[in-house]
């Protein structure tokens, strides 16, 4: 049985599976408030699966890019129920989990702000790159590099920006990943410590 959860964008989302099977799963869009709403959708999502936590043999948090304080959030709630619970929590690639149910060359593009995108390529899911933050214009060239002219799926809230580089390619705008690609995902790889992934520096600054 796996837990999957995902805050890292403009959703928070949760998943119980048990091996392939969907047993529940809950989805609200928002762009803050995650951790308000993150431990009641969890208890929801598992009695609606009629399990109880003791049942669980992993939890899969998506880590970043993304919300710095959205993917802490996650990362915070995997780590300490998975502690209770004397279980393993394992983390996921944002990118990763937006394209994992995805065939063929697929991009996944997450805006960055300051004309730069969070970017990673993959073919079938496999990824052909690290995730980087890259400027518009690199991430272009590094995605034609890759692609040899052939079709590409753009997916995620910086897809329109590379779109007019590719303008045959289809785009996809989620909101955040998928929690069940994220269970799905978290199940299949080995345990590594749960960290986030943080490509750059915060935005904040503290007061002169």
């Amino acid at each position: 049985m796996v837990l999957g959860l995902d805050t890292c964008l403009n959703a928070c989302s949760v998943a119980v599976l048990d091996g392939p099977t969907v047993l529940a799963h809950h989805t609200a869009l928002m762009a803050r408030g995650h951790q308000e709403r993150l431990a009641p959708m969890v208890q929801a999502v598992m009695a609606e699966s009629g399990l109880s936590f003791d049942r669980l043999q992993r939890i899969g948090a998506t880590v970043g890019p993304g919300s710095f304080t959205g993917l802490r959030v996650g990362v915070a709630f995997a780590k300490g129920l998975a502690s209770a619970l004397t279980i393993a929590a394992v983390g996921v690639g944002t990118l990763e989990a937006l394209v994992a149910d995805q065939p063929g060359l697929t991009a996944a593009i997450l805006d960055a702000r300051r004309d730069q995108v969070y970017f990673q390529v993959f073919e079938s899911g496999v990824a052909l790159m690290a995730p980087d933050v890259l400027p518009l214009g690199t991430a272009a060239a590094r995605l034609a590099e890759l692609s040899h002219g052939r079709p590409v799926t753009l997916i995620g809230s910086g897809a329109s920006l590379l779109a007019p580089a590719f303008p045959d390619a289809v785009t996809r705008a989620p909101d955040g990943s998928d929690p069940r690609q994220v269970a799905r995902l978290a199940a299949a790889r080995s345990v590594t410590p749960i960290r986030p992934l943080y490509l750059r520096a915060p935005d904040a600054r503290l007061p002169a």
